[in-house]
């Protein structure tokens, strides 16, 4: 387990006005996980940074950006959907950035700026910016950079597919559908979709609101012209019956991949598959691939 401390963990309310939400007097006790703010489009905009300790810049690391829920705060979500252990083994850069305030609430806006999305905030125009800065300080490799999200986030992973995609290569969501903004991403895009068959927030069968898991898998399916009729297996771990369906054989080598938690409710998985974690089977899922496809081993 990785630890950090600032002079203050980050509390961050949406009544505070005018302040930053992270507490700007940092201790140096963690060397390779730090918060920070980066000025954008008016608003200073925060997120926290993961660099492996095994670091050293002489190669470029890919990078995976995970991305919170609706009402999500960065560093409560990096304990929760903690992916560190897997950015210190393999190494990647991890990044957790902060969604802005609206109505007392934190937020990410997946669509481009419009009334699909929840507020005139430009995220893309924050997630592009974000990667811009930390490419010009950490040597990155930019056919490896990953989306990652629950609920909102995975919205906003997915948002980034359709009109970021020319920077990502690959995306997972956890409890977390498309919107129906769809752009058309200018490559085979990678997906893995993990999702609760008792999800009483955004329901795996869909609502009016929201698409289906079923919709979602058929889009990216479609897309990215994988088998139709997929390898399943079943698992059972903790009590918990888990399928997971595999459509592959799609352009570029690229495949779709679902994990379906039966019974499963609204959260980020902590039930194992086969010994491997959430961010396990996210990252030995994503790394397969790069803006070119499936890498060749």
């Amino acid at each position: 387990m990785y630890f950090f401390c600032f002079a203050a963990i980050f509390f961050l309310s949406c009544n505070n006005s005018g302040e930053d939400f992270f507490n700007k007097e940092k201790s140096s006790c963690s060397k390779n996980l730090v918060a920070e703010t980066l000025f954008f489009d008016g608003e200073n905009r925060e997120y926290i940074l993961f660099i492996p300790e095994n670091y050293k810049g002489t190669s470029a690391v890919p990078v995976v950006f995970n991305f919170h829920g609706n009402g999500g705060v960065a560093s409560d979500y990096m304990m929760r959907a903690d992916m560190r252990a897997a950015a210190q083994a393999h190494p990647f850069i991890l990044v957790y950035p902060q969604g802005s305030c609206l109505n007392g609430s934190t937020h990410w806006n997946p669509c481009p700026i419009g009334e699909d999305n929840k507020s005139d905030t430009d995220d893309f125009g924050f997630f592009e910016n974000l990667l811009q800065v930390l490419s010009a300080s950490y040597n990155v490799d930019s056919n490896r950079v990953y989306a990652v999200g629950y609920s909102n986030g995975g919205m906003m992973a997915y948002g980034l597919a359709h009109y970021k995609s020319n920077l990502i290569a690959g995306v997972a969501s956890v409890s977390g559908v498309m919107l129906d903004c769809t752009g058309t991403p200018q490559h085979p895009m990678p997906v893995l979709h993990l999702h609760g068959t008792s999800d009483q927030v955004i329901p795996y069968q869909g609502n009016n609101y929201y698409a289906s898991v079923d919709q979602v898998i058929n889009h990216w399916v479609g897309f990215n012209n994988t088998v139709t009729d997929p390898i399943i297996q079943s698992y059972n771990s903790a009590g918990m019956r888990i399928e997971h369906a595999v459509y592959d054989q799609g352009d570029r080598g690229v495949a779709v991949e679902h994990y379906k938690y039966i019974g499963g409710e609204h959260l980020w998985f902590e039930t194992t598959v086969e010994g491997q974690n959430t961010a396990s089977l996210i990252w030995n899922f994503l790394s397969q691939y790069d803006l070119n496809g499936r890498i060749e081993q």
